[in-house]
């Protein structure tokens, strides 16, 4: 893999996605696709992220993010796209801010 298909992706995801399992649903699909970074929920009832990798693995996790999952409703997913940094070491559940 080329460092230029490796991408950062910031993302607020809004619904009904706190209690329903949404933060380790995505620390899984993140694993699986090979991604580093982490996932907390925010007082506000959204969930945030940033993830590291390779940029189709990240559309992947996207499509993931807006299905959610079962017990979950995504009725938003605002993402902001960033350069790699290399800066994180695994995926990870962060404490909620």
């Amino acid at each position: 893999m080329a460092e230029t298909d490796n991408a950062r992706v910031h993302a607020i995801v809004e619904g009904y996605v706190q209690g329903v399992g949404f933060r380790y649903f995505v620390q899984e699909n993140a694993v699986t696709l090979g991604l580093r970074g982490w996932v907390r929920n925010l007082w506000s009832g959204d969930v945030e992220l940033v993830a590291e990798g390779d940029r189709q693995a990240l559309d992947k996790l996207i499509t993931a993010l807006r299905r959610g999952p079962r017990t979950a409703r995504v009725t938003g997913v605002s993402l902001e796209w960033g350069d790699f940094t290399g800066e994180f070491r695994s995926f990870s559940v962060k404490l909620t801010l």
